[in-house]
C-alpha cells in the first residue's frame, strides 16, 4: 500500500512538474520537459536506493551511524568550500558533481534520522536525562547550523522540529524541553536582526500589499494561483500562473499550481492521500520488533509530515514565505531520490515486523500441535 501511496504520489508530481514548468523550460532551457527530464533520472536513481534500503536490514544503521552523521555533515560543510559549492538565488545550498547537483541538506535530514534512532535505541534507558540526549542535541544543532549558514531557514525548522518530535518519542522529559524552546525562541529575533531578508520576508508575510512588486510578490501570486482555482479548479494544465508570474512554481510553489488547476478538491485529494501515507507510517512504527524499527519509522514519518505542513503553510500565507519541496512531487532530484530511500529504510523495518509477526504465529502453531 506504501509503495502505490508513492508511487502516485510520484507520478502526479511528475505531471504537475510539466504543467508548472513547461513554459518557462522552453523559455530558458529550450526544452519544456527540462525538469521533467531532471525528476525522472533522479525517479531512476530513487528506485536504485528504494531497493538498497529494503533489501539493507536496517540492524546494521547501529555500525554504521556515526559515518552516517558525520557524511552528513561533510556534505553540508562542502557547500561552503570555493569550487565545490553552488550558488544559486543568493543562497549556497548544492555541491556540484560534474553536471548533477547534489542537495545536500536533503540527506542530512535523514543521515540525522538514522543516527538519532540508533543512538536513543541504544542508550533508551539514558533519554529521560539531559546528558544523555546531549548527543543527540548536539548532532542536530550542528545540522541545523550548518543548512542556517546556507541560509535555508525553512529546512531548519524541519530538521528542528523532527529532533523535538524524536528526543519526545525517545523520552526526553518535558523540564528539558522548556530548557530548549526557551533559548530557541530568544534566538528568532537575532536571527531576524543579523539576515535584513528575513525582516523583509516577515514584513512581507504580514502585509505582502504593502510591497507588491518586491518582498510581497510571490506571496500574492501564490495566493491568486489559489484563489482562482475555487471548488474544482481550471483544469489540468490550464494554470496562469505559471507563465512567469509565480517563481518556483515547479518546486516550491508546486502546491499553488495544484490548487489552480485543480481546486480545492484536488489539495484535499492531495492532502488524504498523505495523510494515509504518514498514517501507515506510524502504523509501521507502532508494530515494529524493535526500539530501533519504531525510532526509525517515526522519525522518517515525521520528516515526510513536517516538511508537507511547512510547504503548504507557506504557500497559503499562515507562515513567513520560505522555500521548503513538497515531498515526492516538488521539482528536486535529490529530494525524490532521498525520499525514496527513506521509504525503502520504512518499508524494511515493516517487512522485519512482518517476518518476525509470521515466526511467532508458526511458533504458536507448533506449541498448538505438539499440547494436541
Amino acid at each position: 500500500m506504501v509503495v502505490c501511496l508513492v508511487l502516485t504520489l510520484i507520478v502526479f508530481g511528475m505531471t504537475m512538474i510539466y504543467s508548472a514548468s513547461s513554459y518557462s523550460a522552453n523559455i530558458k532551457y529550450g526544452n519544456s520537459y527540462y525538469f521533467v527530464i531532471k525528476q525522472f533520472i533522479g525517479f531512476v536513481l530513487g528506485i536504485v536506493f528504494f531497493m538498497f534500503c529494503y533489501n539493507f536490514d536496517y540492524h546494521k544503521y547501529s555500525k554504521i551511524k556515526y559515518w552516517v552523521i558525520c557524511i552528513s555533515i561533510v556534505l553540508l560543510a562542502l557547500i561552503f568550500v570555493p569550487g565545490i559549492g553552488i550558488t544559486s538565488n543568493g543562497a549556497r545550498r548544492w555541491i556540484g558533481v560534474g553536471g548533477f547537483t547534489i542537495q545536500s541538506s536533503e540527506i542530512a535530514k535523514f543521515g540525522f534520522v538514522i543516527f538519532a534512532s540508533c543512538y536513543m535505541a541504544a542508550n533508551y534507558k539514558k533519554m529521560h536525562t539531559f546528558k544523555g540526549a546531549l548527543p543527540v542535541l548536539i548532532a542536530g544543532g550542528t545540522i541545523c547550523l550548518l543548512i542556517l549558514l546556507e541560509p535555508n531557514l525553512s529546512v531548519t525548522l524541519c530538521v528542528g522540529m523532527v529532533m523535538l518530535s524524536m528526543l519526545f518519542v525517545g523520552g526526553m522529559k518535558i523540564k528539558h524541553f522548556l530548557l530548549l524552546l526557551i533559548p530557541a525562541l530568544a534566538l528568532v529575533p537575532i536571527l531576524i536582526i543579523i539576515e535584513p531578508y528575513r525582516l523583509q520576508r516577515l514584513t512581507a508575510f504580514l502585509n505582502p500589499w504593502a510591497n507588491p512588486k518586491e518582498e510581497g510578490f510571490q506571496l500574492i501570486q501564490s495566493l491568486y494561483s489559489l484563489g482562482s482555482g475555487g471548488m474544482f479548479g481550471v483544469g489540468l494544465f490550464n494554470s496562469r500562473q505559471k507563465y512567469l508570474f509565480l517563481p518556483f512554481a515547479e518546486s516550491d510553489f508546486i502546491f499553488s499550481i495544484v490548487g489552480e488547476e485543480l481546486g480545492f478538491v484536488g489539495c484535499v485529494i492531495l492532502c488524504l492521500v498523505y495523510l494515509v501515507l504518514i498514517l501507515y507510517g506510524i502504523k509501521i512504527a507502532y508494530r515494529a520488533q524493535d526500539r530501533l524499527g519504531t525510532y526509525l519509522a517515526f522519525g522518517i514519518t515525521s520528516v515526510i509530515t513536517m516538511q508537507l505542513l511547512i510547504n503548504i503553510c507557506v504557500v497559503t500565507g499562515l507562515i513567513p514565505p520560505t522555500g521548503i519541496p513538497l515531498p515526492f512531487i516538488s521539482a528536486g532530484g535529490t529530494s525524490l531520490s532521498v525520499f525514496m530511500g527513506a521509504i525503502g529504510i520504512l518499508l524494511n523495518v515493516d517487512r522485519k515486523e512482518q517476518n518476525n509477526l509470521s515466526f511467532n504465529i508458526n511458533v504458536f502453531k507448533s506449541k498448538l500441535k505438539s499440547r494436541i
